[in-house]
């Protein structure tokens, strides 16, 4: 049963609306139309009443009640007065109109008319409705005591009825008239105000999330609709945010995982390239477990951090044994002397995993730009821990350390170096995660020096 109905409404916003105006419209337009002709049409009775009295007043003037029987004087162009009008002496019909006969409907409706007390109207009902109005006499010294004579006074109501007819038929056509214009209007008011709805509809169909600056909120539009554009940006931005992260992720894990992916992939030509010998192969073997097991490390310390997770990771970790490690894995296919020196009893609040994943991007891009020799020193700094990576190479150029630490930048792509420009971004990252951080230190005498700072464990 509702399915029906529901098929039956507008599938829009403004066809819905302007249904709505339109029904509130029509109902407001039929109460008031009802009321006003309601209105007209007592008033209407009030007007015939009055002329059918003024008439019966001016032939009471005529009845002459000092005699008995009563009679009529007759004046002068009085036909007028004689016209539907009924005299009574009591119950005695002294005149009535030659029209209607006394023993007839009207004049038997005047009879019981002219025996109620005092003024008195009724309407006769049928076809052509009659209004009779009864006017007393009284004692013309007086004026006071029992009427001796009745006055009845008829009038045809067909131009009244007819008049309230056409202010009816005036006002259903009025009532028409502004219920078009009623939903005309509406419909061209909601178009005009949801006109930045569809434009804002458009315009996010047409937007890449990522490559578009274009804002909702600069839309030429009222104050709720800003509000809604204000909120759509803010929801962009949070979409913006979080595509960016997902790329940032995507890229640091291919740099992360480009080392172990390497050493697995030389491992395998080297197995596959002649037969060797037992001990070679359990060498390799076990050359490739550790790089998988650097990539699982890897993998789950980059999305761990990505959840959000990586601050709130228990554990402390003793620094020194891991630059050991970290020089270990690099010293055999690197010609650069690596060097730890500093306090042996340092320890960090970080787990292992994610000090290696903070200082090896450092390491090797102090491998990478080094001449002869890269130097790792630990030591307390207060109530937190500080590792410096030095290199003696050509330091970082003025003009690109203030795009540093951004995701992609290189100071010079060309320089035969691989990398993607993602190791720096994230040793910053992670350590910022940690509660702590990664600075270049611009004013050391040559090379480059980096420092991370972390709480103490």
């Amino acid at each position: 049963m509702t399915a029906v109905p529901r098929r039956l409404l507008p599938r829009t916003l403004r066809g819905r609306l302007s249904l709505v105006a339109l029904a509130t419209a029509a109902l407001l337009m039929v109460v008031l139309t009802a009321v006003f002709n309601a209105i007209a049409r007592i008033h209407l009775e009030q007007q015939a009443d009055t002329e059918l009295r003024t008439r019966a007043d001016a032939v009471v003037a005529t009845v002459d009640t000092r005699r008995v029987p009563v009679r009529v004087v007759e004046m002068p162009d009085d036909a007028l007065f004689d016209t539907n009008v009924w005299i009574y002496a009591g119950t005695r019909l002294v005149e009535h109109p030659a029209s209607a006969p006394a023993d007839g409907r009207l004049t038997r409706t005047a009879a019981r008319v002219a025996a109620q007390p005092g003024r008195h109207c009724v309407t006769l009902a049928g076809n052509d409705p009659i209004r009779l109005c009864s006017v007393p006499t009284a004692d013309p010294a007086t004026r006071t005591g029992p009427p001796t004579a009745v006055v009845v006074a008829a009038l045809h109501l067909s131009p009244y009825q007819a008049s309230a007819d056409t202010l009816l038929t005036a006002s259903l056509a009025l009532d028409g008239a502004v219920l078009v214009c009623t939903y005309a209007l509406t419909r061209l008011a909601v178009g005009r105000a949801l006109r930045p709805v569809r434009e804002m509809t458009d315009q996010a169909a047409q937007w890449s999330a990522i490559a578009s600056r274009t804002r909702f909120g600069n839309l030429d539009s009222p104050t709720e609709l800003a509000r809604l554009g204000v909120s759509l940006d803010a929801l962009l931005d949070r979409i913006r945010a979080v595509l960016r992260h997902e790329r940032q992720l995507t890229g640091e894990l291919s740099h992360e995982l480009r080392n172990p992916l390497a050493r697995i992939t030389a491992e395998l030509d080297w197995l596959t390239a002649r037969p060797r010998s037992a001990p070679d192969t359990r060498t390799a073997h076990t050359a490739i477990a550790d790089a998988a097991r650097s990539m699982r490390t890897i993998c789950d310390t980059l999305l761990n951090d990505a959840r959000g997770s990586a601050h709130t990771a228990p554990g402390t970790t003793a620094v020194p044994p891991v630059l050991r490690r970290l020089v270990d894995e690099r010293a055999a296919t690197s010609a650069t002397l690596l060097t730890v020196s500093g306090q042996d009893t340092v320890v960090a609040g970080v787990p292992e995993a994610l000090l290696e994943r903070m200082v090896g991007p450092l390491v090797d891009n102090a491998l990478r730009h080094a001449s002869t020799q890269v130097v790792l020193h630990t030591l307390r700094d207060g109530a937190g821990v500080r590792v410096d990576v030095l290199d003696d190479g050509p330091g970082v150029p003025g003009s690109f350390v203030a795009s540093l630490f951004q995701p992609g930048r290189r100071a010079d792509p060309d320089d035969g170096h691989e990398g993607a420009g993602l190791g720096l971004p994230l040793a910053r990252r992670l350590a910022r995660s940690a509660g702590g951080d990664v600075r270049y230190e611009p004013r050391h005498p040559s090379g480059a020096r980096f420092t991370i700072t972390l709480p103490a464990g």
